[in-house]
């Protein structure tokens, strides 16, 4: 047999072998788990609607570890300080070993295009993965959606269903007053 057969061969039997290695295991035994290829990212990070971009509601203070084990080097919290009262996100990020920028976005009145593009730069100018968030992610998709539309080339058609992906919800008439497009049915 030739080299090439060989080596054809193992590959096409090492299946059926690998099969009856794990039949001829007696009942209950263990079976090896397959070997990670990636890590697994944290809940928190579920929404990502731009390429190195995840948008999410407030992570938990013991998150953010796991956050910066993921790639995320840069953080964008769009809350104001008067909403966790008792939290140094600040610290918390930056001991994480994570980059922290604040733009304070406390309700749909401050969704503006100067906004969005102090968002962009942010974005722009990190060196990594980006987390941008706010409470539920509503204020995060509606900036990011904006942001895209002003900012970054998309369509505002296009822009309004990245900020639906990226979270946005209640915030969406305002997204759609910025971007100059029509108020959706059913909306005042």
């Amino acid at each position: 047999m030739t080299p090439r057969i060989a080596f054809a061969a193992a590959c096409l039997l090492a299946p059926l072998f690998a099969t009856v290695a794990i039949a001829a295991d007696p009942p209950g035994a263990a079976i090896p788990a397959a070997a990670p290829t990636e890590a697994t990212a944290p809940a928190i990070l579920a929404r990502q609607p731009l390429p190195r971009v995840y948008s999410a509601g407030q992570p938990a203070a013991n998150e953010w570890a796991g956050i910066a084990g993921h790639g995320v080097t840069t953080v964008i919290d769009l809350r104001p300080d008067s909403e966790r009262p008792g939290r140094d996100e600040a610290a918390e990020v930056r001991a994480a070993g994570m980059a922290y920028h604040p733009i304070p976005v406390a309700g749909a009145h401050d969704l503006t295009p100067e906004a969005a593009r102090t968002l962009w730069q942010a974005i722009d100018a990190a060196p990594g993965k980006v987390l941008v968030h706010c409470a539920s992610g509503n204020r995060a998709g509606a900036l990011l959606a904006i942001a895209a539309a002003r900012e970054g080339g998309m369509t505002p058609e296009q822009a309004l269903e990245l900020g639906r992906e990226g979270g946005m919800t209640s915030t969406e008439p305002r997204v759609r007053e910025v971007l100059g497009l029509p108020a959706a049915s059913g909306n005042p």
